[in-house]
């Protein structure tokens, strides 16, 4: 699950962004509102946690941009204005939730899972693709109504796979929605990944195969054997 992080108190940056990123988050941080607004023009994130304060434009304009591009991507306002009126203004523009400072961590990634699981305006919680079905809810993966035993990072590679089911992913696009900008690992991580989730889900007739310089295409055992023999 890939978030941005727009808090311009490098500390308490610093200290969110190692957090979440601990909980498996792939964290992105800016300090300013212009870069907030850059970020989320060009890349396709989860969540946003946004302080209103920001230099450059604050918090408000960045999620009027946000929204008024048609983004749905979830928005949690971190800030030290506790104003009624500021909370509302912020709902009004299309915030999901809304956390004012000082703040327990806890708290914080408890309102992120809730964002996560929130149903969104299609009702699609349950995306399926051949035997296999993503189930947001409960953070989990069904091979024929079965849960798969995945951890974190696996269930984050297949639900992507899933979710774009019969369309080939880049290794680059997985490696960035699992580990944001400031990754300490490689994109040689998802090979690592790419080949547990196909020792998994192969017994469900399902595998997962490499298409040479493009990415991986889910697809099914029989479909990929076909194409390797053409």
């Amino acid at each position: 699950m890939r978030l941005l992080l727009a808090e311009d108190d490098n500390e308490l940056a610093d200290g969110i962004s190692h957090a979440l990123r601990q909980s498996g988050y792939a964290v992105d941080a800016v300090p300013t509102g212009t870069q907030a607004d850059a970020a989320l023009a060009a890349t396709d994130y989860d969540l946003l946690v946004l302080d209103l304060g920001l230099p450059g434009l604050d918090g408000f304009e960045v999620l009027k941009r946000l929204r008024d591009r048609g983004s749905r991507t979830f928005v949690l306002i971190l800030t030290a204005r506790d104003e009624v009126e500021n909370r509302i203004r912020g709902l009004d523009l299309g915030a999901d939730d809304y956390l004012t400072k000082p703040f327990a961590l806890g708290e914080l990634e408890a309102r992120l899972r809730a964002l996560h699981r929130r149903v969104r305006s299609d009702g699609e919680i349950k995306p399926s693709f051949g035997s296999l079905t993503l189930d947001t809810l409960a953070n989990q993966v069904l091979a024929d109504g079965v849960a798969l035993d995945l951890t974190q990072r696996e269930y984050d590679v297949l639900g992507i796979l899933i979710e774009r089911g019969g369309k080939v992913v880049s290794k680059d696009f997985l490696f960035e929605r699992l580990y944001g900008w400031d990754a300490q690992s490689t994109p040689s991580a998802i090979e690592v990944f790419i080949s547990r989730i196909r020792r998994k889900i192969e017994p469900s007739g399902m595998t997962v195969r490499v298409i040479r310089g493009l990415g991986y295409l889910l697809e099914s055992s029989v479909s990929a054997a076909n194409a390797q023999t053409q």
